[in-house]
């Protein structure tokens, strides 16, 4: 046996296997070999992987039992493919016992071959991947032009290939790490938002302490700003977590049930919101007069979070307003405000994570609201869609069915 059956340790042999795995993709190389051997005589022909220190083969076709398998190596100052390397050229033999630079060189007689090719294979990069070369005991006349071309134009074929290769594999390690490390931050948000509950829960606490213990007005007005900035930050959270859960366990979980009044429970987001925000004018008109199944809170949270950005982007003189009924098939829950229009260009991207109003004077929060509504929505099997004009202002309609699809 010229060489073992497996790659060697050393000399880069994870990044050695890794081009013998390459060299493998290229379906069409077997059928390349086999015509190089039909069309020259030459019954062994190889993919080599040449390095200054190895010598190991990608692919090979072997009809004269030389003995070397794919991943089988050969010490490489024995071969002539280091001598290809190192010129950077070809190197052919039509038949070495009568060839005046080679009748006495180590190669043909330690492998006793008579004819022999080998052609660089060189990457786009210019670096230099191994050779194509073929060998027989019996002499073969392959050093004219045409043989030549032959296997110098399969050898760029098979360099074209392994870039063609080498390009996906990077592509797609890259979006393994970007995919890894993306749930890392998802993780990441998840448990801050989870571990910031306490300290919350803490403050909210002592507002609510100091509010019934003290009657001083100053101090009752901050209590009542630390209780309202704590409801603020545990919004926050809420969304944090859910847009974690939502990217990590593929959407928003809701649980459906039968809600047999939808009014007073959209009816108390509206004052809770009204309540926070005293100086603001809510125009409700909310009349479901039937069941819905849905969940109620995420039904809740979907309209909290549209009035409430309807409160921050809205013009703070002109009155919110808010809708709700329901049709054959439907829940529909408008909120309309007036105000600077959402730009054209963005448009398509309200509903993603992250997004604010870029042209709002008050950009609060995360940028997570709209995505999660949209997120509740689609986990009802509705639609949120949402117009936006000088003219008419800006309309969020939420369409979720009376009878959502378990």
């Amino acid at each position: 046996m010229p060489g073992d059956s497996g790659v060697v340790p050393g000399d880069g042999a994870d990044e050695i296997a890794r081009d013998v795995y390459a060299v493998g993709r290229i379906e069409a190389l077997p059928t390349l070999l086999a015509v190089l051997c039909e069309t020259t005589g030459m019954r062994f022909a190889a993919v080599a992987r040449v390095t200054e220190n190895t010598w190991t083969a990608c692919a090979v076709r072997d009809e004269i039992e030389f003995g070397l398998k794919v991943g089988g190596q050969l010490a490489v100052e024995s071969t002539l493919c280091i001598e290809a390397k190192r010129a950077r050229s070809p190197v052919v033999i039509d038949h070495a016992a009568l060839d005046p630079r080679y009748s006495n060189h180590h190669t043909p007689r330690t492998y006793r071959i008579e004819s022999y090719v080998s052609v660089p294979i060189i990457l786009a990069t210019g670096r230099y991947f191994g050779n194509l070369c073929a060998i027989d005991p019996q002499p073969a006349a392959v050093s004219d032009a045409k043989t030549l071309s032959m296997f110098t134009r399969f050898a760029a074929l098979i360099a074209m290939q392994l870039d063609s290769e080498m390009t996906r594999e990077r592509e797609q390690t890259a979006l393994r790490d970007e995919r890894a490390a993306s749930e890392l931050r998802e993780q990441f948000i998840a448990i801050l938002g989870h571990d910031l509950r306490n300290p919350l829960h803490a403050i909210s606490a002592t507002s609510e302490l100091i509010g019934r213990k003290f009657t001083d007005p100053p101090l009752l007005a901050m209590a009542a700003r630390i209780k309202a900035n704590s409801k603020r930050m545990s919004s926050l959270i809420d969304d944090v977590l859910d847009f974690a859960r939502g990217r990590l366990g593929g959407g928003i979980g809701i649980r459906i049930g039968d809600i047999h009044d939808t009014n007073a429970a959209l009816l108390a987001v509206v004052k809770e919101l009204q309540d926070g925000q005293p100086t603001r004018q809510i125009i409700a008109d909310i009349a479901v007069n039937c069941t819905v199944r849905g969940d109620i809170g995420r039904i809740q949270q979907m309209a909290s979070n549209l009035i409430g950005n309807a409160l921050t982007h809205g013009s703070p003189d002109s009155a919110v307003t808010v809708t709700a009924t329901a049709d054959e098939s439907d829940l529909i829950f408008e909120v309309w405000n007036t105000g600077e229009p959402i730009p054209l260009d963005s448009m398509d991207k309200i509903f993603e994570p992250f997004w604010r109003h870029s042209t709002s004077l008050h950009r609060q929060g995360l940028g997570l609201g709209l995505h999660i509504c949209s997120q509740i929505v689609r986990a009802h099997g509705g639609r949120l869609s949402v117009s936006s004009t000088v003219e008419h202002g800006t309309r969020f309609t939420a369409r979720l069915p009376l009878r959502p699809k378990a």
